[in-house]
């Protein structure tokens, strides 16, 4: 029995020949790991870019496209002087006062230029009224006292500009006896 523990037992080598130890275990784990986090980082950093350029092309699509602006002659049109000739002579003579909208509906302001409104009877002009250059607000409409073709410029978010030219025709049915307006039709 004494020589039994005088003896030195050696483990077990393994089966394939290289020997392993815990170290190289951890290593192999850690490399494993290191590759697994990789592959989820570039999994995110493609679903980023995926994101980003879906938002992009919606705001290219939708806030920086260029609509035309509307021009409307509002409603409230009041006649200051009314006058009529008569069957021998047919003649009238009118003033009134009417006020023209610009509907701005871009995302960034519409700057119009100098403009004329011309006003006719029967293919035959009978005035005109020049309207001075002027800025409608982003999103919102500009009130001028007459009619007339616009042309000017969209800026987009203060970057982007864009040349815009926007008309109106109105057409108005004035009784002449009770000096009313019957009708105003825009296009």
């Amino acid at each position: 029995m004494a020589e039994k523990t005088n003896q030195q037992v050696y483990p077990l080598a393994p089966s394939n020949g290289n020997p392993r130890s815990d170290e190289e275990s951890n290593t192999l784990q850690s490399k494993e790991l290191k590759r697994k986090k990789r592959i989820k980082l570039a999994i995110y950093i493609a679903a980023f870019a995926v994101f980003q350029t879906i938002v992009i092309l919606v705001f290219a699509l939708t806030v920086m496209r260029v609509r035309t602006p509307k021009v409307r002659l509002g409603t409230d049109v009041t006649f200051s002087r009314l006058n009529t000739g008569n069957e021998t002579s047919p003649s009238f003579d009118i003033t009134f006062i009417a006020q023209v909208r610009v509907k701005n509906t871009n995302f960034g302001p519409y700057k119009y230029d100098n403009t004329a409104a011309i006003f006719t009877y029967q293919d035959v002009t009978v005035g005109t009224v020049t309207i001075p250059k002027g800025k409608a607000g982003l999103r919102s409409t500009k009130k001028v006292s007459v009619t007339a073709k616009f042309t000017g410029k969209v800026e987009l978010l203060f970057v982007m500009k864009k040349k815009k030219a926007t008309e109106m025709n109105c057409t108005m049915i004035i009784y002449l006896t009770s000096k009313k307006l019957k009708d105003l039709i825009c296009e």
